[in-house]
């Protein structure tokens, strides 16, 4: 698997493209700026893309532009964003388009590799990989949405964080049948019906995160 690396912290930058590499990924190229990661992500089309929000020059928003440029240019791009702090603005603005393949995860707490693996390849494949917190301030920035029933938030808010079925009916002490029955319930609710093109795992994820 291809991946492109935007990271102006050089330890930070050889440890990824090193981690990576031990797990049989490809770095095609690593970027220490913003007015680099685009061209590098037209040009290498990688299966991923893992960024920084904050690049120089600007330190401000660099990596999340070239990111949203390069969705516009490729619809569904995966991109995996490492930031420092949370930043609700940007991630709403990342899902936007309402493709799948995004995830944000904060620097400081990836500290499981074997996790974050996982989080790679699931953003690769099109899926989504959401920090804890970053989703409950995603939530807590936004009224819920009305229709879904408290149980419903939880089981999808497991979902925005990459859980699976099995994962979720651990962590809310419920059987996976159960986890489907509320899983149906969510994408009922959503005006979702059942679809052979579009992953409305993903898209109810979106639906849910987006401003």
């Amino acid at each position: 698997m291809r991946v492109v690396i935007a990271e102006d912290l050089t330890l930070l930058r050889d440890g990824l493209t090193r981690l990576l590499e031990a797990f049989d990924f490809e770095v095609v190229e690593a970027v220490d700026n913003g007015p680099d990661l685009l061209p590098a992500l037209l040009g290498h089309r990688p299966d991923v893309a893992i960024i920084d929000v904050r690049l120089p020059p600007t330190q401000t928003d660099e990596g999340l532009k070239a990111a949203i440029a390069a969705r516009t240019e490729m619809p569904g791009f995966p991109v995996l964003v490492l930031s420092q702090h949370v930043e609700p603005l940007y991630a709403r603005e990342l899902l936007s388009d309402r493709d799948g393949g995004v995830g944000y995860l904060l620097k400081e707490r990836v500290s499981d590799v074997e996790q974050f693996v996982q989080a790679v390849h699931r953003v690769a494949a099109g899926g989504t990989a959401f920090d804890p917190e970053v989703v409950a301030q995603l939530l807590a920035r936004r009224e819920p949405l009305a229709v879904l029933t408290p149980r419903e938030h939880d089981v999808l808010k497991h979902i925005a964080e990459g859980r699976s079925n099995a994962a979720i009916a651990s962590r809310l002490f419920i059987t996976e049948k159960v986890v489907s029955k509320y899983i149906n319930n969510i994408f009922a609710k959503l005006g979702m019906p059942p679809s052979d093109d579009d992953n409305r795992r993903v898209l109810a994820v979106l639906k849910f995160l987006d401003a």
